[in-house]
């Protein structure tokens, strides 16, 4: 390769894998902490966390990021090799570069579509990879000093066997390919950090809040603004309206971690505490204040779970759903509805049940309600508040309302 070409080469694969590196950390901040709120979510339209977050932002519980980041760490080889590998390989160096940036492009072109088209969403770390991969394709394709496509495999095997005479230069091109296989072998899945995650939600929970933290909680909760929610209260005095959507992160872990909360205060005051959900999910298709599609079974999620309530089933199937988001899919829903949910007419239920979805829809619409999980709690409105803080805001209420003495 000329000099420039060399040098618009390393810093494009510097800058792609610098960003495919921040991506990675965003995207694991995301799963395993419940609060993190990341510096590339702009707004509902410029957002980091849609595109992480959706089936696009993984691959077998794997991030696309960490692929993005060794794909870089391969061109960063190649270049290694451009400058220490004997004459040789040194010539079939922009001809791996041009193969390898051309399956980058498509799966490039393939995210773009996704982000642009599917999730209608824009998120810059992901564009900042497109625009070096790009650039290596360009950059790649314009060295005259290409051999011919077709020579490629042939001068693979014959560059093998040239590097093989030269240990130190295969020695940090085979290190390099190892550490990012490990990286791949041995990164967390998605599964294992939103299990972590929980752990930590619980262990904060069952710690009691220190005497100046609930001093704390009351100035901030005597602060914020009360609203009137339509929700019966049946004779308790808190009465807790939860929007929620089964394929919602956080609302998973709002689902077990106020469970034990629920229960504790049913045992102590029997009556007093009402836990009421309603509908809100991320998804067009019944929820027209969502004009992108951030979930693609969470609409179908919510009918099941409504015809399940009318086979007792419907806490079961709720369990179901919240533990298994990642397989969610219609298909998957529906075959859960009927194994799980006893719902055996889903077809036949479904116009009625979308009704009731929308009409949750409307109320969240009415409320303010803008993301999933929030609750209203004596009409106290907390978007995807901790487990700790839920807690505190239920005692607080009973105690205000002289249950608790």
């Amino acid at each position: 390769m000329s000099p420039v070409a060399r040098r618009l080469v390393w810093a494009l694969a510097l800058f792609g894998l610098a960003v495919s590196l921040t991506s990675l950390y965003v995207h694991y901040k995301l799963l395993a902490d419940p609060g993190y709120s990341s510096f590339c979510d702009v707004s509902s339209t410029v957002s980091c966390q849609s595109a992480y977050l959706s089936r696009y932002g993984s691959v077998h519980g794997i991030p696309v990021a960490l692929f993005g980041a060794i794909w870089f760490v391969f061109v960063l080889v190649l270049a290694f090799l451009d400058l220490a590998a004997p004459d040789s390989v040194r010539k079939s160096v922009p001809l791996y570069l041009f193969a390898f940036s051309t399956v980058g492009l498509a799966v490039v072109l393939y995210m773009a579509y996704a982000a642009f088209f599917v999730l209608k969403s824009v998120c810059v770390l992901c564009l900042a990879t497109y625009i070096a991969v790009i650039g290596l394709f360009i950059v790649s394709g314009l060295t005259r000093s290409m051999p011919p496509m077709t020579t490629l495999p042939r001068r693979f095997f014959d560059d093998v066997r040239t590097l093989v005479r030269h240990p130190l230069v295969l020695g940090v091109a085979l290190a390099c390919l190892a550490g990012a296989a490990s990286a791949v072998a041995f990164f967390p899945s998605e599964a294992s950090l939103k299990a972590a995650a929980a752990r930590q939600s619980a262990q904060q929970a069952a710690r009691p809040a220190t005497d100046s933290e609930r001093s704390e909680f009351v100035r901030y909760w005597e602060s914020l603004p009360r609203v009137t929610v339509p929700v019966p209260s049946d004779g308790a005095k808190v009465v807790i309206v939860k929007f929620s959507d089964y394929q919602c992160p956080a609302c998973s872990r709002s689902f077990f971690d106020d469970r034990p909360i629920l229960s504790k205060y049913e045992s102590l005051y029997p009556g007093a505490v009402r836990f009421v959900t309603k509908d809100f999910p991320l998804q067009p298709e019944c929820n027209p204040s969502i004009l992108r599609p951030f979930h693609s079974a969470s609409c179908d999620a919510a009918v099941a779970v409504r015809l399940a309530r009318q086979h007792g089933k419907g806490e079961a199937l709720e369990e179901y759903f919240y533990g298994h988001q990642e397989t969610m899919s219609p298909t998957t829903v529906r075959e859960a509805a009927r194994t799980i949910g006893g719902v055996q007419d889903f077809d036949l239920g479904y116009a009625r049940a979308l009704a009731g979805i929308k009409a949750d829809v409307g109320l969240a619409q009415l409320l303010g309600v803008r993301s999933t999980p929030t609750f209203f709690i004596n009409g106290v409105k907390l978007e995807g508040p901790t487990a700790q803080t839920f807690d505190l805001a239920i005692a607080y209420e009973l105690k205000k309302a002289g249950v608790i003495k």
